[in-house]
């Protein structure tokens, strides 16, 4: 392995997560241009939140994308946007979390799985 390689990164990473200010386990988190699942409550002591970012999770969806209500599809890119609630949806001015693997109504909330962006 090349002398500079300072770890081997695997699916999950312990960082200081951008949104929410205090992540709970199980809850969509971005941390700057990534999204990803907090696997754990943010540490207080480091500020850190240890984030899955890889593989798929079962995580509230909102039916909505930029221009209002839009059904959610198998298969459509979601992305994070932090004023919203929940802050995952189809709006593509957030950050890329992943892909619907379920459907939501236009304009309804949802908890499905979704595949991570990774």
């Amino acid at each position: 392995m090349a002398k500079n390689i300072t770890r081997e990164l695997g699916d999950q990473l312990a960082v200081p997560v951008s949104h929410p200010t205090n992540p709970k386990s199980g809850d969509p988190v971005r941390w700057g241009g990534k999204g990803g699942v907090a696997l754990a409550d943010k540490d207080p002591k480091t500020g850190k939140t240890t984030v899955k970012f890889n593989g798929a999770a079962t995580i509230p969806v909102k039916g909505i994308n930029g221009s209002g209500n839009s059904a959610v599809a198998d298969g459509d890119d979601l992305f994070y946007t932090d004023g919203d609630t929940p802050p995952v949806s189809k709006k593509a001015t957030g950050t890329k979390i992943g892909n619907a693997m379920g459907a939501v109504g236009s304009g309804a909330t949802a908890t499905i799985e979704v595949r991570l962006a990774g």
